[in-house]
């Protein structure tokens, strides 16, 4: 049997969804999710504990990388 070695475990999560969401909470789930944000996201960006704010304008360039970096997200 061939395994698949495709990580399925998901890096982040992204909450916050509907028409009108105007801001989405990108949460890190794995130390490897902790580091990419060190790499790509501000200091200065707003936080909820470890969750970062995120507004709807910047959240799809920002999943794009996420993916692009070989991470998962749920």
């Amino acid at each position: 049997m061939i395994q698949s070695s495709r990580k399925t475990t998901p890096d982040f999560s992204i909450e916050g969804e509907g028409r009108f969401c105007t801001v989405y909470l990108l949460r890190p789930l794995t130390p490897a999710a902790f580091d990419w944000i060190e790499e790509h996201i501000p200091e200065d960006a707003q936080r909820l504990g470890a969750a970062i704010a995120v507004e709807h304008s910047y959240i799809g360039a920002i999943a794009e990388g996420i993916v692009a970096d070989g991470l998962v997200l749920a």
